[in-house]
This record gives C-alpha cells, structure tokens and sequence, in this order.
C-alpha cells in the first residue's frame, strides 16, 4: 500500500471516529433531554406496576393518579384502562383518601378545616368527600384546643414581650393553618387576657420587693 492509500485509509478512520463521537453525543444530549421527564411505558402490565410502585410510596387521589398515568402512558388511552382498574380494586378511593388526609393533617401538622379543605381541593377531591371527612375529625377534635396547643408551643418559641407586632404575627400564622376566625380571636383574647394579669402580677411582686404600698 503506497503513501497516499494509507493517507486515505487514515483520513476515513478519522472521519468515522469523528462520525462516532458526533453519533454518541447526540446520543448522550438525548438521554439527558429524555431523563427530564417521566418514563414512558408502553403497555398497561408496566403502566399498571408504575402505578402500584408509586401508591406504595404515597397515597393518591384519582385526580392525582390521573394525571399521574397520562404523564407515563405511552398511549394515551392506557390511562384511563389503568385508572379504572384500580379503582375496581379499591386502590383508589377518594373518600378514605380524603378521610385520612384530613385525620393526618388535624393530628399531625395541627392544621385546621379551612386548610385541609383547601389542600384535597387542589388535589381534586370531590366537595362531598371533602365535608364528610371534616364532619367524621369535627366530632373527635376540638378545634379550639388545637389552636391552645399551637398557639402555646409558638409562644414558648417566642423571645421577647407579646406586643401588637408579635400578636398579629401570631394571628396570620393561625390563619395560614386554616383555623376558623372565630376561633383564633376567642383563644387569642385569652392570651391577652393571661398576658395582661400576668404583667400586673410582676408590677406588684415588683413593688413589694422594693416596699412600696399596693
């Protein structure tokens, strides 16, 4: 082989690892661009186990579930196959979904009826479920209670005197917890109340201390 084949033979090789890396590239910035988004599943068996891997973690709404599959499904009429038959096996259920949401949220994150309401709402939970699950935690949960301990936890976090600041600080994080109105100013009346006999307490022992007549 004389010097201008092999030239040619090394010019083509270089030209097709050059091809080769371009081609690998391509394939690197698509998988990159692929993985950004859900894996699609092209039959209903694995749309299916997506589905049951992704309730064993979480529970879902239908609302959520629905969107959920119509994100992974290949073809888009897998989606609603797959949400019926899990619905058919009670996988789904939005009235028990509704039910210990709203027992989760009472219990747990001290939230009150107009935030949990709000939150299955945008989950896309029927009203009907909705109020029948707040009326089940209305009877074993006293809502003024709930907003004694929180606003007593708060109060024992705070640094400082209770002023007006403070005190309308306190009434909005009580409000963006989804407590009644009427509620938050009947408990919040008894803070002042209590904070108020508390400072005339100290001016007195005050007072004493330095012999003055009350």
């Amino acid at each position: 082989m004389n010097f201008a084949a092999r030239a040619a033979l090394v010019n083509v090789s270089v030209t097709q690892v050059y091809r080769f890396l371009a081609s690998a590239a391509d394939r690197t910035y698509a998988s990159a661009a692929m993985s950004r988004g859900p894996r699609k599943h092209d039959s209903d068996e694995d749309l299916y186990v997506a589905a049951m891997r992704a309730l064993m973690r979480r529970a879902y709404s239908v609302f959520e579930m629905r969107k959920y599959l119509e994100q992974r499904a290949f073809d888009p009429e897998a989606a609603p196959r797959v949400l019926a038959l899990l619905r058919e096996r009670r996988y789904l259920d939005d009235a028990v979904y509704a039910r210990q949401f709203a027992a989760h949220r009472t219990r747990v994150r001290r939230q009150g009826s107009y935030r949990i309401a709000r939150e299955l709402r945008a989950r896309g939970v029927p009203d009907v479920h909705i109020e029948a699950a707040l009326a089940e935690i209305g009877v074993s949960t006293d809502e003024g209670a709930v907003v004694r301990q929180t606003i007593a936890r708060k109060l024992k976090a705070l640094r400082g005197p209770l002023d007006q600041r403070r005190l309308a600080s306190l009434q909005r994080s009580l409000i963006r917890a989804g407590f009644s109105g009427d509620t938050i100013r009947s408990e919040l009346r008894v803070v002042m109340r209590d904070a108020k006999a508390a400072a005339i307490a100290e001016d007195a022992a005050a007072l004493l201390e330095e012999g003055e007549p009350l």
